[in-house]
């Protein structure tokens, strides 16, 4: 890691010093996000004016100059404003979970109602994906420009015997340089035995630009650790005293669960650097070059004091360890040519070296398993992008050349605005890769979690469309075909292995919201409906999911306090839900029970004072009512009842 921090910092120097050269003034990147004028901004309307060379401290700076940069570069600013959609992402994961079902504790897994195959990756990835949920990937950092320094809190209670905290603060040292640094942590014990959650997320930023803007840098540093406590779900006699919903199992904690000694964590550290460099920057012409490095270490364990049965039988009979790591080192480079008739065009190559793996061979009566998958992959592509008024176009498209991983991504779309407030999108998208690393080498202290794959690449095709419109509707409709999907399922023996379907896959799924108002109330509703047209009882989704809330809004007491209270409802029908492995903290496919078809009532009572927005929340109200004997997977229970409060305040200094 020294070797790279100097081999980074002797590539940056010469970079800070020309950049310094004075150059005409670039011309403004028109890519945007939604609703969003701010993208490359680079001008200082949004500071504080001066009176006289004076600088007033007296005026305090719009709410729109606190900006926030995504890694593509794409914008927004600080949002204070207290809506519906700030209710449904005020959760551990801080998005809004309506295509997932959370388990009985925060900081947990979650099963999945819907599926998003817009993967972009060439190289497969560490596996343990029920871990990653809370896992914060390069596109989930983002960058600063804030004219005074500014800070984040946010609180929310939990189940029992803990909290969740996330905190940030960000500050510009001067116009061109920002820097900010954040810690969201967790501790949750949990109604049930041995669920306890223990988990932290580290980030700090760093945003530099030249004074001539000629050269810029966005770096960040991340470090991650998630720990879960298991307990394999309840036991036999467990699941008829839930299901029954007899009052003294009201209780959680004497329920009897398979086991109370093991856990789970996931490790990850990534140095991460993106930087640009203006070669030449005329009115009409810009020529660019970049470069991306991405710098990731993963680890994931289980460790369990004793084997079970329910994994089958065991090398050890004390202090079961499985580790593996994968280490990955990304580097892309890119030249950028701009024309405001042509458009960007960019070429770009890249290099990934990965080692992935664990420390010995393992040698079983039939097979040698190998303990390390290591090598290089070289990949090449091109992006393009351009602005035609109200239409833009765009594309993306990158395959790997050489290497021991072939495979490809490529993105097209195009945007259409039809007026400010309707706007129609659609995307094509093809992705080849091979399928994640645990599916291809595995070793374990349980004998049957020993394997060694050759698994084909999964084919995925795609194409969605989507409308964005405050007088219609959102609509987000999308299909896709796969070939060679890899998933986990249980063998003839009942145990936990992988598989892949050689068949092929068409999955449909249409997701339309829209809210609407008369006077201080308003119904927002959320409705997806989804259909497996081949490989049903491989991809097991429900046919329909809706979340509906019912709420009122005002102002009180001279406006100083701003109210949001009401019903939300959210149902999907009954499908055969994946089961969960804590071994490999993946989720398997089970075709042998239906789970669903029940409805989750929470009350809340939301209230806005300034920047400090206040959430106080009854979750699963009707349990109180009817008890609750639902499931987020098989054998493990769905939340019960619970009394939540917390609150997000943003300081601005």
């Amino acid at each position: 890691m020294k070797q790279l921090l100097v081999l980074i910092f002797a590539f940056l120097s010469p970079l800070l010093q020309f950049a310094q050269e004075p150059v005409v003034k670039k011309p403004e990147n028109n890519r945007l996000i939604q609703n969003d004028t701010l993208r490359n901004e680079r001008s200082r309307e949004n500071l504080p004016r001066k009176r006289n060379g004076i600088k007033d401290s007296l005026q305090k700076p719009p709410i729109t100059a606190y900006k926030i940069f995504s890694v593509s570069g794409d914008s927004t600013y600080v949002d204070t404003t207290l809506t519906i959609e700030k209710d449904y992402k005020f959760n551990y994961l801080r998005k809004d979970n309506f295509e997932l079902v959370p388990f009985a504790n925060v900081g947990q897994t979650y099963n999945k109602l819907a599926y998003n195959f817009n993967d972009r990756d060439l190289i497969p990835e560490i596996g343990a994906r029920a871990r990653h949920y809370n896992f914060m990937e390069a596109d989930d950092i983002y960058y600063y420009k804030v004219p005074t320094p500014l800070t984040e809190l946010y609180f929310k209670t939990v189940p029992e015997q803990g909290q969740t905290l996330d905190a940030f603060f960000t500050i510009n040292t001067s116009e061109r340089l920002n820097f900010s640094v954040a810690y969201k942590g967790l501790r949750s014990l949990g109604k049930f035995q041995n669920v306890l959650t223990s988990t932290g997320n580290f980030r700090a930023t760093f945003n530099y630009a030249t004074l001539n803007n000629k050269y810029r840098l966005k770096t960040h540093f991340v470090s991650q650790d998630l720990l879960n406590r298991e307990n394999g779900g309840l036991t036999e006699q467990a699941l008829a005293q839930y299901i029954g919903k007899e009052p003294e199992f009201d209780d959680r904690s004497i329920l009897e669960v398979k086991f109370e000694n093991a856990e789970n964590v996931l490790f990850g550290k990534r140095f991460f650097l993106v930087q640009e460099y203006d070669l030449a920057n005329g009115e009409n012409n810009r020529l660019t070059i970049d470069h991306k490095l991405d710098f990731s270490d993963k680890k994931y364990i289980f460790r369990q004091d004793a084997p079970v049965a329910l994994f089958g039988e065991s090398f050890k009979t004390t202090n079961l360890n499985d580790k593996v790591k994968l280490r990955n080192i990304d580097n892309v480079a890119g030249v950028t040519y701009a024309n405001t008739t042509l458009g960007e065009l960019k070429i770009k190559a890249g290099i990934t070296h990965y080692n992935y793996g664990y420390n010995s061979i393992f040698i079983l009566e039939d097979q040698t398993i190998t303990n390390r998958i290591i090598g290089e992959n070289y990949a090449a592509g091109a992006e393009y992008f351009k602005n035609f008024g109200p239409l833009k176009m765009y594309g993306d498209f990158m395959v790997n050349v050489a290497g021991d991983f072939s495979g490809h991504n490529f993105m097209a779309g195009a945007d259409y605005f039809i007026n400010k407030k309707n706007q129609v999108k659609a995307e094509l998208r093809s992705n080849e890769s091979a399928p994640n690393f645990n599916f291809q080498l595995y070793q374990s202290d349980y004998i049957n979690y020993n394997w060694q794959n050759d698994f084909d690449n999964t084919n995925t095709q795609s194409l969605s469309l989507k409308l964005e419109s405050t007088n219609w509707a959102n609509v987000d409709a999308s299909f896709t075909r796969i070939t060679n999907y890899a998933y986990f399922s249980a063998n003839e023996e009942g145990l936990t292995r992988p598989f892949q379907e050689s068949g092929e896959i068409s999955y449909f799924k249409v997701k339309a919201s829209k809210e609407f108002q008369y006077g201080k109330f308003a119904l927002n509703n959320t409705v997806m409906y989804q259909q497996v047209l081949n490989g049903d009882g491989v991809l097991n989704i429900p046919d329909l999911t809706t979340r509906n809330s019912l709420y009122y809004k005002d102002h009180w007491f001279k406006r100083a306090l701003y109210v949001q209270t009401g019903l939300t409802l959210k149902y999907f029908t009954s499908y055969q839900m994946d089961g969960y492995d804590p071994v490999l903290a993946e989720f398997y496919v089970q075709n042998e029970q239906k789970y669903g078809a029940f409805p989750v009532v929470d009350l809340f009572f939301n209230a806005k004072v300034k920047q400090t927005r206040i959430f106080f929340k009854l979750e699963h109200l009707n349990s109180l009512i009817d008890g609750n004997n639902n499931f987020a997977a098989p054998e493990h229970p769905h939340r019960d009842f619970l009394v939540r409060f917390g609150v997000v305040w943003d300081f601005f200094l």
